[in-house]
């Protein structure tokens, strides 16, 4: 069965072409200029903006000419990752797709229903000649996923509705109104290397198998995190041998919880047995600890030669010990949304090589001034390790507001579809409305969407029956806003 067959048509034939269509962040060109050429062959007009976003509209079916604007807005990138035994280049390759018990999976890759089922379903709706709306314009961002850069550098005085359908939520029958902001701490640091002895031995180490998933979705769900265990097992390890290390890799992106992580170290050869014991120790005690969750955690010591140069001693030392004194999940759960997170902070890339260390931690906060203090604190830990650390790309949350005409309106909506109101919430992940409702502070904004799993990570599927639940939902909330007082 394919993509093709299933209902309605019109989204998933459209979510056909995103998967068709490579578009990782940074990489969303290609699809911006085939949104456009589709477009204009339906004589809808569009509109890029200076950092990239695309606005396509389309008048009011006639009778509705009277309602305010309304813009449907989701993100044209996706995250990109991939099983270790999946080759995949996600600039040039397709997402290949498969249907197994009423869900759409890729095959070994990220799926990109985040956010390509809300751009589908707005797409759908650009096209139809059936459906009852007032003004309409699709807002369509990029680089969500790596930055927020299309919502952060958005053009103002540009947008025309008033009314903003955020398609970027990933549960039925839930409704949000709220969501975290955040900022990246960027870490930067030279390390001293020396001349290893012509007697040691290279090893590398591997750390895979983990789950991963979104750094504000599942970040409360005690998933491990690949950098913070093999460094713990490193650390553990220098307390045997003198071992340094020559590089270390982990994780890919700063709003996913890293499922990899892979060090190269020297070592005397007569230390070689004790290593390889202690990380079948290490084996059975991470399972112990966290195989309810990560049953597929594995680690694995390889031999290879052993490079002219590494870390000295000290140094080996130092970055270990930063990066174990490093904050990673949850700070504080939310006093007011029970369940929610408040704070939270996601250990998310690490890399050295050739001496040169980096790291990249995301720190996500319901409150603006809490995402500061927890930043700021990881500020000051890596300055005193000896970095230069840069807070980047900030971006605000969003408040709720209870007064919301928008959130009435679905609430009654989504009960004349479902026999109850939709369940109203605030999500600690980074949705684009905090950012746009502070360039756009008028607009009446809810999110929702479908129901969708693991997204951030291979394990990403999208519910197929969710989808024609929320396309439904959709189509009656945009026939449903009155006119104008």
């Amino acid at each position: 069965m394919s993509l093709l067959q299933l209902q309605p048509a019109a989204l998933w034939r459209h979510f056909q072409t995103l998967c068709d269509t490579p578009r990782p962040s940074g990489h969303e060109q290609a699809l911006r200029s085939l949104l456009i050429e589709w477009a204009q062959a339906r004589g809808l007009s569009s509109e890029v903006d200076e950092a990239g976003n695309l606005l396509i509209r389309k008048a009011a079916t006639p009778g509705m000419e009277d309602r305010p604007g309304v813009i449907l807005q989701g993100h044209l990138d996706m995250v990109a990752q991939a099983n270790a035994d999946t080759p995949h280049n996600f600039v040039t390759d397709p997402i290949r797709t498969r249907i197994e018990d009423g869900w759409v999976h890729a095959q070994g890759t990220t799926l990109g229903a985040d956010n390509g089922m809300g751009v589908a379903a707005a797409l759908a709706v650009l096209e139809s000649d059936d459906i009852a709306h007032g003004p309409l314009e699709a807002l369509f961002t990029i680089e969500e996923e790596s930055s927020m850069r299309g919502a952060l550098e958005l053009r103002p005085n540009w947008l025309q509705g008033s009314l903003l359908l955020n398609l970027d939520s990933e549960d039925r029958g839930e409704v949000y109104v709220g969501c975290a902001g955040g900022v990246d701490v960027n870490c930067q640091r030279s390390f001293a290397q020396a001349s290893v002895p012509a007697d040691w031995q290279g090893v590398r180490l591997s750390l895979k198998g983990l789950r991963g998933g979104h750094s504000g979705l599942d970040i409360h769900k005690g998933r491990g995190n690949a950098n913070r265990l093999l460094v713990r097992l490193l650390l553990a390890a220098l307390e045997q041998a003198p071992l340094r290390l020559h590089s270390f890799s982990g994780g890919t992106l700063r709003n996913a919880l890293p499922r990899e992580a892979f060090a190269e170290l020297v070592l005397p050869q007569d230390a070689l047995d004790e290593l390889q014991s202690l990380v079948a120790h290490y084996q059975q005690l991470y399972l112990a600890e966290l195989g309810d969750v990560e049953p597929k955690l594995q680690l694995q010591l390889e031999l290879q030669s052993s490079p002219s140069q590494a870390l000295n001693d000290t140094a080996s030392l130092q970055m270990l010990q930063l990066l174990d004194a490093a904050p990673h999940g949850v700070e504080r759960m939310s006093p007011h949304f029970a369940g929610v997170v408040e704070t939270s902070n996601n250990l998310g890339v690490v890399r050295l090589q050739q001496g040169e260390f980096s790291a990249c931690l995301m720190v996500r906060s319901l409150r603006d001034s809490a995402t500061l203090a927890l930043a700021h604190r990881i500020r000051s830990l890596f300055q005193l390790g000896g970095c230069e650390v840069a807070m980047e790309t900030p971006y605000p949350g969003w408040t709720p507001n209870p007064q919301s005409q928008l959130l009435t309106l679905f609430q009654q909506v989504h009960a004349q579809q479902f026999g109850k109101e939709a369940d109203v919430k605030v999500i600690h992940a980074g949705l684009e409305c905090g950012i746009i409702g502070a360039i756009y502070p008028e607009l009446d904004m809810v999110s929702f969407g479908p129901i969708i799993r693991g997204a951030h990570s291979p394990d990403e599927r999208v519910h197929i029956e969710s989808v024609q639940d929320f396309w439904q939902t959709l189509v009656n909330l945009l026939a449903a806003i009155p006119a104008k007082p």
